[in-house]
């Protein structure tokens, strides 16, 4: 079975408590947003303390063009990546001995919150020493589904390709896709939630030699779905001045009765029931998804106690945000052939599931 041999997340440099991030949007909304104040609970009520902006706060003050902010997140975009890609192939947590990127096989590189062709994995490569025969899959416009998304074509890419390796680079700069001339309900709400982080993780095929100073998860298999006519639920709605995002309210109830079923019948396909899985990876989308996902699959809080922690210290950044909770479980002591499940949702709107068992 493919199996994933390292993990890195690379926070950006700014830590921004929420409470001022409110205080700014309060600023800018100003007799822009009916009943406002009411409104602003949002960043109180979910539950988050901190995030990580790649600009510093005040960037938000002026007024910035869809170049601008573009030619910010190509730039940073490749910075960030390069330095989480170092960091997972040298991780001593993980790694009996550093990795060399001339090793890497493939790179696959997840992305939703910038343009660039390019992709932001061409640029990497030429600051890094990758072998010049390593394959390319630039993913784009998974949002939050994303980081699962990549799991899954990892197991795939390895499935045909027993002895390589491949990276999954996740990288999300929603800051600098505020909109502050957008005075939607969604806008207030993407306010509240989404931040900038970076994630990646070295997946290996199972023919491939690898000495880890831990047990480490090993991919059993992934499913997807998606649901017919629900491209209003959640994405872009791309605009002359950039990435306006679309956020139905109906995000929990969906998930309340759509995401149960999907579960239900893909561990039934894999002979495991719901009792067998310890690890539960869930992407935290916010307080009422995490909520969700417990009715859903009949969690107990302290099963999502980890996403829970991750929600609160980083907020929601998208496609990374699933990896951020993979990495406290992989750090964290973890007996052999325990289960996990990775569960993602974003745009389609859909999913992804991960089945992983921990290994020697």
């Amino acid at each position: 079975m493919p199996k994933i041999v390292s993990i890195s997340t690379y926070d950006p440099p700014h830590i921004l408590k929420q409470s001022n991030i409110e205080q700014l949007t309060k600023e800018l909304f100003h007799d822009k947003i009916p009943q406002l104040e009411r409104l602003l609970k949002v960043f109180q009520n979910g539950e988050i303390e901190q995030r990580q902006f790649c600009i510093p706060l005040d960037w938000h003050r002026k007024e910035h063009t869809f170049g601008e902010r573009n030619d910010l997140y190509i730039k940073l975009a490749t910075e960030y990546s390069v330095e989480a890609i170092k960091a997972c192939l040298e991780n001593p947590q993980f790694l009996e001995q550093p990795i060399s990127v001339e090793e890497i096989d493939a790179i696959i590189f997840v992305s939703s919150t910038g343009l660039s062709t390019p992709s932001i994995d061409a640029r990497v490569m030429n600051k890094m020493k990758f072998s010049d025969r390593i394959k390319r899959l630039p993913i784009w416009g998974l949002g939050c589904a994303g980081g699962a998304s990549g799991v899954s074509r990892a197991f795939d890419y390895c499935l045909a390709h027993p002895t390589e390796k491949v990276l999954v680079v996740c990288v999300e700069l929603a800051s600098l896709t505020f909109q502050q001339n957008d005075f939607s309900k969604s806008n207030l709400v993407g306010a509240s939630l989404f931040a900038d982080g970076v994630a990646c993780i070295l997946v290996c095929g199972d023919q491939v030699l690898m000495n880890t100073k831990k047990p480490i998860p090993h991919i059993l298999n992934t499913a997807s779905k998606w649901m017919p006519n629900s491209l209003d639920v959640m994405g872009w709605d791309i605009k002359d001045d950039g990435l306006h995002v679309v956020f139905s309210r109906d995000i929990p109830s969906i998930i309340s009765t759509w995401l149960g079923p999907f579960i239900h019948d893909f561990l039934k396909e894999e002979g495991i029931s719901e009792k067998q899985i310890d690890n539960f990876v869930a992407h935290p989308g916010g307080k009422k998804v995490l909520k969700a996902y417990e009715e859903a699959l009949q969690l107990t809080e302290e099963q999502t106690a980890i996403s829970r922690s991750i929600l609160k210290q980083h907020g929601n950044m998208s496609s990374p945000t699933v990896l951020y909770v993979l990495e406290q479980f992989m750090l964290k002591k973890t007996e052999p052939n325990t289960h996990g499940l990775l569960v993602a949702l974003g745009p389609g709107f859909s999913g992804e599931a991960v089945l992983l068992q921990w290994r020697e």
